[in-house]
């Protein structure tokens, strides 16, 4: 598994993501994604709203306010159960989660080493000394306060006073604004269950302890799902949706070995849950949740039907009758899952004894589809095809031109950041004194570093397949092309 430090510096140098406001030292746990990382992640969205609304019959999506009324949240349980356990340092200062204290490495000063310094493997014992954490995990040396609970939603005020009426809150899920408009979608749309309502939007947790890159962070992205089903069926449903989502990342590249379910055990379920499994990837830093999926039975359409004083139910035309349906709740982050498709397409290789990092993206996911590159930059008549040439793969696919270095550097830059294929337009193109234009140009495929010469006419048709993964069926109809 590559390490986490080499994604971060990856990150930044190629322009996928940045710390926030870095030039004034940073915002703890905020990101900015960079020119190649928005393409990024609006290609997982893009991918995952494509299969989770467009193609599919019984769903429709939604994009509701980040601010909502206060009594949403009194509804949800949000303010009286969005909280986590947080203790203090004494003598540093820093706070940490409770409940998580035993996770992570902890510092500590051996006396049976006269006092040499340690970092301890999370929930592990001092070799040395066989002495557990008792004291701050961070700095090693003062005492802990006694747990308390703090509530993660950031508060603000809306309107131009800041008093208790004016009290509202940065949702913490976008789950909420699905629930108090279900009536809405309903009515609207004419929807028949079982039907499901999706959205992709931000969401704000005051976390104690974020970290881990973009794995944990105060301001994320959400893509949810609250599908509606007769009760009674839930259970079904709920198995459907696990396999179905389970299935969706290796269709995207994640390979199957770094992935898991994990079922909740009854002593960890949410307040609204009868069942609750999370789809685990193995991160950096250990199996951590990609995305989970929630049977939240009836319990938010009821508690807002009783605190709104608006009914929220169906009427079920074969038994002529109302029904308040449950609720099976697919839940992914947008982040967490472009930082698992970073992670799990990061490679390192030697060819010709110097080491290539390749991103082995999937075409549909990979920030840029193809790169154009020319072998002459001094050519006019070679980077005006290429421009051209450019121009015309952009109506289709999101396509560069780079002429910044020699060709051998060229391809080293597109493997890193992922592109798919490169185009190279030589004099062989474009014809010369000596020889005419043959009118056709090379891709070469990421993978493989296998080359093709292909004829420029035929390109767009070609492109079609390469996107498709059928690389092995082109080679075979045009051979390998060697320069």
């Amino acid at each position: 598994m590559v390490d986490m430090d080499k994604i971060v510096s990856l990150c930044k140098r190629r322009g996928f993501i940045f710390q926030s406001s870095e030039i004034y030292g940073g915002t703890g746990s905020c990101w900015d994604y960079g020119p190649l990382g928005v393409e990024l992640k609006n290609n997982v969205k893009h991918a995952w709203w494509r299969d989770s609304v467009q193609n599919r019959a019984d769903m429709v999506g939604l994009d509701a306010s980040i601010l909502m009324h206060p009594r949403v949240w009194k509804a949800s349980g949000h303010l009286d159960h969005f909280t986590d356990p947080m203790v203090d340092c004494r003598a540093c200062k820093k706070r940490f989660r409770a409940d998580k204290l035993e996770d992570d490495v902890w510092v500590h000063y051996c006396e049976a080493t006269k006092g040499n310094k340690f970092n301890i493997p999370g929930g592990e014992a001092c070799k040395h000394c066989g002495a557990n954490r008792t004291l701050c995990p961070a700095c090693g040396k003062g005492e802990l306060t006694e747990p308390r609970q703090f509530n993660l939603m950031f508060k603000t005020f809306m309107g131009p006073v800041e008093d208790d009426a004016a009290v509202t809150y940065l949702r913490p899920e976008t789950a909420q604004g699905i629930f108090v408009n279900f009536d809405n979608v309903l009515q609207s749309m004419r929807m028949k269950l079982p039907f499901g309502i999706a959205q992709i939007g931000k969401s704000f947790r005051n976390e104690i302890t974020p970290g881990n890159f973009t794995f944990r962070s105060r301001e994320f992205e959400q893509m949810e799902i609250e599908f509606f089903v007769m009760p009674g069926t839930d259970e079904e449903w709920h198995q459907k949706w696990i396999d179905e989502r389970f299935a969706w990342y290796p269709k995207y590249g994640i390979h199957k070995e770094n992935i898991r379910l994990r079922e909740h055990e009854k002593d960890e379920l949410a307040h609204y849950a009868k069942r609750t499994a999370d789809i685990e990837y193995l991160f950096p830093m250990g199996w951590s949740e990609l995305e989970g999926i929630a049977n939240r039975t009836d319990f938010d359409l009821k508690q807002h039907a009783q605190f709104s004083g608006r009914a929220l139910d169906y009427f079920d035309e074969e038994r002529k009758q109302k029904v308040v349906p449950f609720v099976i709740e697919p839940s992914a982050g947008a982040d967490r899952a472009t930082l698992a498709f970073l992670v799990d397409a990061y490679r390192e290789e030697e060819v010709r004894s110097e080491k290539r990092v390749v991103l082995n993206f999937h075409p549909e996911l990979a920030p840029i589809k193809f790169a154009v590159l020319p072998l002459l930059k001094k050519n006019d008549r070679i980077v005006e095809t290429a421009t051209r040439l450019t121009a015309d793969l952009r109506k289709r696919w999101h396509s560069v031109y780079d002429d910044t270095a020699s060709i051998g550097r060229l391809y080293r830059r597109q493997d890193e950041v992922g592109t798919p294929f490169c185009v190279t337009v030589d004099v062989q193109t474009v014809g010369d004194e000596k020889s005419p234009a043959d009118e056709k140009v090379t891709i070469r495929d990421r993978n493989t570093m296998q080359q093709i010469r292909v004829p420029m006419s035929a390109l767009e048709t070609l492109m079609d397949r390469l996107m498709a993964g059928k690389w092995a069926n082109t080679v075979q109809e045009f051979g390998l092309f060697k320069d």
